[in-house]
């Protein structure tokens, strides 16, 4: 089973790799039908914006979600589960089951609630799917936008069905850097350490919902990004789509975690991420 504590490091994704001993999974197939999903859910979550309902908190004031991220997750786990069985499931919302497949989805049904609530910024819908420990497949989706982005694991990063370039990045002064963060109290004073060292050094910067934060990054509309305590279902899919674009992520040490991932085209790294570990 996946881990969804923070602090736990993600294992990286082989890339090239063409077989592994107990893979079977046609990735392609799968990508198309989840992406479709996404895109499913997306409609859901547009149509039904003026009427939706707002539940109580979960782990805090901030912590929000409505009829309609319930609705989103039950759609698509319905339907994962429909096409493959005894795959696991690891969804924000509760609609999560153990497997016996080796194979694990991670479902973020609504990334960005309080954006989508308060119509005050964009929100994704992230999938992606994980054999044993490695991400192999992944697709965010933007609704108002009608963007998908998808990747399969040493295949490419791909925007609406185009291949994403390389990131080229730039300098630190002219940077535009994303960050995403739990808006819980503890989390926020991290935040704000990080964003009161950043702000006069970098070009600007932008809050985003993490899914986003990566996934722009791969486009090259960021040239780095930082997350603070987040979730698996948060990060999962943006990071293996910015990772086959050709950003580079980290943590604390070499691998990204739930607890700090930092990201950036390979020319701003070294210097976003001494930064960032200083005040994070």
């Amino acid at each position: 089973m996946l881990p969804v504590a923070r602090g736990l490091p993600l294992r990286s994704p082989s890339h090239g790799l063409t077989s592994v001993s107990g893979m079977d999974r046609d990735l392609p197939a799968a990508r198309d039908l989840v992406a479709g999903l996404a895109e499913q859910a997306g409609r859901l979550q547009l149509e039904r914006r003026d009427t939706l309902r707002v539940g109580a908190p979960k782990a805090h004031v901030n912590d929000v979600v409505s009829d309609v991220d319930l609705a989103s997750e039950r759609l698509i786990v319905t339907a994962i589960l429909a096409a493959w069985a005894d795959d696991a499931v690891q969804a924000e919302e509760g609609n999560g089951r153990a497997g016996t497949s080796g194979w694990t989805w991670v479902v973020d049904p609504l990334d960005g609630t309080r954006n989508y609530i308060s119509r005050t910024g964009p929100w994704s819908v992230c999938i992606a799917l994980y054999h044993e420990e490695r991400a192999r497949m992944a697709v965010v989706h933007e609704p108002v936008a009608g963007e998908t982005f998808s990747a399969i694991d040493g295949g490419g990063a791909f925007l609406n069905g185009a291949r994403l370039p390389a990131p080229a990045g730039t300098s630190l002064d002219r940077a535009l850097v994303g960050v995403s963060f739990q808006p819980n109290p503890k989390t926020k004073e991290r935040a704000a350490r990080v964003i009161r060292d950043l702000l006069p050094v970098t070009g600007d910067i932008r809050r985003l919902p993490a899914a986003l934060n990566l996934v722009y990054q791969a486009a090259g509309r960021l040239d780095g990004g930082v997350a603070l305590d987040t979730f698996l279902w948060d990060i999962a899919a943006g990071a293996l789509i910015a990772r086959e674009a050709g950003v580079i992520l980290g943590g604390h040490g070499a691998e990204f975690t739930t607890e700090l991932t930092v990201g950036a085209a390979p020319a701003l790294w070294d210097t976003l991420a001494e930064r960032v570990r200083a005040s994070a």
